[in-house]
């Protein structure tokens, strides 16, 4: 059996207790003191993540621009130099490869962000699709580290305890610091940064960050209930080779109108046909909590099925995300979610559960 990878920060996590476990082919921190706790201090104060398993991607060259629009949904024709997209790369019948960033950081030089789990496989998709594009296209996952700052008092902890300017940044937007990438997402609902550097650089950063008593460390635990709360989809729960972005409900992010992309034929049909299941939000009637692959349930029968569910800690409330068949993805809809041997009413709600706080 292959052993699991591990991050820069690896022995930093293990000298300071945490749980690690499996993720996407890498040993990561799930939590170091409680999720609860990790996940307030996101919420109310700063906390700070290792993402350095995430992948990147460089493309370079005359035809960056033209490549990066033929295997992107989004559309990045007329995208200002710093600036950020998301968007999914399809497979022919709509099915997601992958969510990930684009980041445009100079004329015909874009940084791709994607899943760590599917680093391979995008890879291989992204080489495969490049034929005919005069690009120069990297694969730099293994030489980057990534932490990401997240939470109400980041930009003061990113510029005082780091010395990294980034109080000009707005929402969606990057920009290199000497050999550094900072930018400006987050995954967590809150306000945040993404810090990109060698190896050395994210060791020193994290060293700075745990020296200064101003950043809590948090685990991939909190991560997924933060980026829960606020209806941010995972790749493998809401999105999936069986799962487009429309039936995700992230059409959106799929730009119809730009010339041929790889998926937009399926698309454009799921968008004007309709599709058989839709991502919904189910909020549950008491604590019980719903887990993936729960079946949803309509007058005794299975109509949908859990992607992600939790006891939501800034809300208290047992909610879950679930792709359900059309038409009882309607708001309102009265269902049921089977967990272990009971059934628990619901209804469907938006899948945002908490406001998300972005500087705009």
């Amino acid at each position: 059996m292959e052993e699991n990878k591990k991050t820069c920060l690896y022995d930093k996590h293990v000298a300071l207790g945490a749980l690690i476990s499996p993720f996407g082919g890498f040993d990561m921190p799930i939590q170091y003191s409680t999720i609860i706790d990790e996940h307030q201090a996101v919420r109310n104060d700063c906390g700070v993540f290792d993402v350095s398993h995430m992948g990147e991607v460089t493309v370079k060259g005359k035809d960056a621009e033209a490549y990066v629009n033929h295997i992107f949904t989004n559309d990045v024709r007329g995208l200002e130099n710093g600036k950020i997209l998301y968007g999914m790369m399809c497979y022919e019948n709509g099915g997601t490869v992958d969510d990930l960033l684009v980041y445009k950081m100079a004329d015909n030089d874009f940084f791709i962000v994607i899943n760590a789990a599917n680093i391979d496989k995008d890879w291989a998709w992204m080489q495969e699709h490049a034929k005919g594009y005069d690009i120069d296209m990297q694969n730099r996952s293994d030489f980057y580290g990534q932490i990401a700052v997240q939470g109400p008092n980041s930009e003061k902890v990113v510029e005082e305890v780091l010395g990294l300017e980034c109080n000009e940044l707005t929402f969606y937007t990057v920009k290199t610091i000497g050999d550094v990438i900072v930018s400006r997402t987050g995954y967590t609902g809150e306000d945040g940064f993404e810090i990109y550097g060698s190896h050395e650089y994210i060791r020193e950063c994290w060293d700075k960050l745990m020296a200064s008593g101003r950043c809590k460390p948090c685990g991939l635990g909190c991560r997924d209930t933060l980026r829960f709360e606020v209806g941010l989809p995972l790749y493998g729960d809401e999105l999936s080779a069986d799962i487009s972005p429309v039936m995700a409900g992230l059409g959106i992010f799929c730009k119809l109108d730009k010339p041929d992309f790889i998926g937009r034929e399926a698309l454009v049909d799921q968008k004007e046909n309709g599709v058989a299941k839709r991502l919904v939000g189910i909020e549950l009637e008491g604590k019980a909590i719903p887990r993936h692959g729960y079946a949803v349930i309509k007058d005794g029968e299975t109509v949908g099925e859990v992607t992600t569910g939790y006891h939501t800690i800034s809300t208290d409330k047992s909610v879950c995300m679930a792709l359900v068949n059309v038409p009882f993805n309607k708001l309102g809809t009265q269902l049921e979610v089977q967990i272990r041997k009971k059934t628990f009413p619901g209804v469907v709600v938006k899948k945002k559960f908490y406001e998300k706080h972005y500087k705009k």
